[in-house]
Parts: C-alpha cells; structure tokens; sequence
C-alpha cells in the first residue's frame, strides 16, 4: 500500500489555512489505496510525525488538522531509495513515506523553496516542482511571462522596499500618473490575499504600502478594474485539461481574507459563472496556456479578471498550491465538472508518480 505523508502548517502567515484544507484531503483520501501519514510544520519551520490524525473544530475554520509538536524529528533521504525518511531522536522511531502531499500554503512552501527540498531528497511529491512554484508564486515574475506568451494581463507597477525607502514620493506620483484610482497594493510573494489594500485615493497610498510591505519586500501596484472573478482548476503534467469556470462574488470590498476563510457569508459562488459559450472556450483555452507558460504540474488554479465594461478578460493569477478547504474553488469546481474529491486525489497522486518517472529517466552523469 501507498504510504501518503500530508504535509501541512509551515512558517507562513497562511499557516491556519493550511490546517484546514490538510483535514480536508486527509478525509477524503482513500483509505483502500493508501495509508495516510499526518506531518505537521510548526510555526518554527521543525517537522512533527503526528501520532494520531486528528482533526477537530475551530473556530474560524470550521475544522482543522490539528498539529502536535511530538519529538525531535530529523528529516532525511538515501535510507530507502525514492522514500521520505523521518527520524525521532527523542524514541528512535522511524517513518517511511512514499510520496508528499504539500497541502501549504505561502512562502517556504509553495514558493519553490519545500519543492527545492523535497527534489534533493529525490521524493515524489504532488504539484507544481520548483520553477512552476517560483514563478507562480511571485506575481511581477510571473505577469512577465504571461505577458511575453502573449496573455493579457492587468497594468501593473513594481516596487522594491530599497526603492520606496529611497524614492517614496516619486513613486507615488508614477502610481498617480500611471495606475490611477482605485488601485490594488500587493504583497508579490503572498496568497490567500494576505497583505493586500484597495487604494481609491492618493492619500492611502503610503499607508497601505507600509502595510503590505510588513509581508513582502517586493509590491506590486496594480490598476483597479471593474471585474468579475472567474477561476478555472486545471490539472496535468503535459496535457492539462481545465474545469467549468466559478465566479466568486464577493459581498466585501474585495476578495479579501476574511471573506475567503473568516466570513462563512464573505462570498457568493457561482457554477458554473454565467458567461457565453465563446468566451468560456477562449478563456478556458487561455487558462491551459497560462498554466503551461508558468511550467505548472499537477495542478493549479487559475484566476480571471472579466471586465464588466469592455468584456475583456485577464488573467489575474495562478495559485500553484490551492485551497483545499471544503468551500475552496479548486475541488469545487472539479466535483461539478464531474471529478469527485477522492478522484481528484487519486489523480494528483499518480500525475505525482508520472512525472517522477519522466524525471528519473533523465542522465546525472556526463
């Protein structure tokens, strides 16, 4: 039997939403196929096996995964080829796992860095792999290439801590004179909207930057628009397909947070969105080409901007990592298309395995 390690928690702000969507999966993987393996990341960054799984209520969340500290466990590779190796130095007891499940989200985890980690020690893991989790994390990189494979893509600005320490009041007036009213301030480097402001006026701006500049040291600064939220999942290695479309109305100013996780009321979802049968077709077909151009596996979610006075589309973002949450887009969207939860895992898990086996085919030595 398959022994599956979900990995959750880790160091990032997104560090409750991990919980909750790692007790999602851990419900609906099949018991039948795999032996399950709960590994939590604490706060500090240090491994714990879980004893028991278990998953219990919360009060923002609805249920979470909950994460013990439980030893002092040393992460390793080479014991057994092709398996995770976890080591409690505190009993001497040893776990095996054949294959990571990353249900984490945000920086030090769907940001290349866990993927770096988890290719050294030459395990097979579902999702993205490094460069498809870099740039798909990093919104100036990754508009950049969307841009070059010809995608459109909201206006943006970018700008580094060193250049507002240094530069703030001519920033601003490029923000004013470039990007306008309403505008977003965006932490690049975080998700779940984390860190983000909508800014109508120029008296907010400085406010907001100081703020979001509290998760990331790169901003961007992009132009507010008034848009629909469409969201497509897509899953693949080389052929990747896509879902119906969702919108997300939310009933806050944006999609913020709290309207995500916190406000059980934050938004409306709809699926499928109300849109023709053309232009779902166009932005189906734009959604693959996106995932492609970031060098996405596995799977990803992809977000739109439908703008409601020119009709014009952009892609707003790619979410290489996805909530995983009972009310998350990303298995919502393929349970109505017609890919049940415990499908959908099986899936991930095997797309985990091909590409493992593409990858191991490939010459080390000159």
């Amino acid at each position: 039997m398959i022994k599956v390690g979900v990995l959750y928690g880790g160091r990032s702000c997104e560090h409750d939403v991990s919980c909750c969507s790692a007790a999602s999966v851990i419900k609906y993987l099949d018991r039948s196929k795999y032996e399950v393996c709960a590994i939590g990341i604490d706060r500090d960054g240090r491994w714990h096996v879980q004893d028991n799984i278990e998953i219990v209520e919360d009060k923002d969340f609805g249920t979470i995964l909950r994460l013990k500290q439980t030893g002092d466990w040393l992460v390793n590779h080479f014991e057994r080829e092709g398996k995770l190796f976890l080591y409690n130095k505190k009993t001497n007891s040893e776990v095996f796992v054949d294959i990571i499940f990353p249900v984490v989200h945000g920086t030090f985890c769907e940001d290349g860095s866990l993927q770096g980690l988890l290719e050294l020690a030459m395990v097979t893991y579902v999702g993205a792999d490094v460069i498809g989790s870099a740039v798909g994390m990093d919104k100036d990189v990754s508009k950049r290439l969307l841009r070059e494979a010809g995608i459109p893509v909201v206006d943006w600005l970018k700008v580094s801590k060193h250049l507002w320490d240094s530069e703030k009041q001519g920033i601003i007036k490029e923000i004013v004179k470039e990007i306008g009213f309403p505008c977003f301030i965006k932490p690049c480097n975080t998700g779940s909207s984390v860190g983000i402001t909508k800014v109508k006026n120029p008296e907010s701006l400085e406010d907001a930057i100081e703020n979001a500049f509290q998760w990331d040291n790169k901003l961007l600064i992009e132009k507010g628009i008034n848009a629909r939220e469409i969201e497509f999942s897509v899953i693949g290695n080389d052929n990747p397909e896509a879902s119906i479309p969702g919108e997300i109305r939310p009933k806050h100013e944006f999609y913020s947070y709290e309207a995500k996780y916190i406000d059980s009321n934050g938004a409306e979802l709809l699926i499928p969105a109300e849109i023709g049968r053309d232009l779902i077709k166009q932005m189906e077909e734009t959604a693959v080409k996106g995932y492609s151009a970031l060098c996405c596996k596995g799977m990803a979610r992809v977000d739109f901007f439908l703008d409601r006075d020119t009709n014009r589309f952009y892609l707003n973002e790619i979410n290489t990592l996805p909530g995983f949450t009972n009310i998350s887009m990303y298995p919502k969207l393929w349970g109505e298309t017609g890919t049940d939860y415990k499908t959908l895992l099986d899936k991930l898990i095997n797309l985990a395995f091909d590409r493992k086996k593409e990858k191991s085919r490939l010459r080390t030595e000159f």
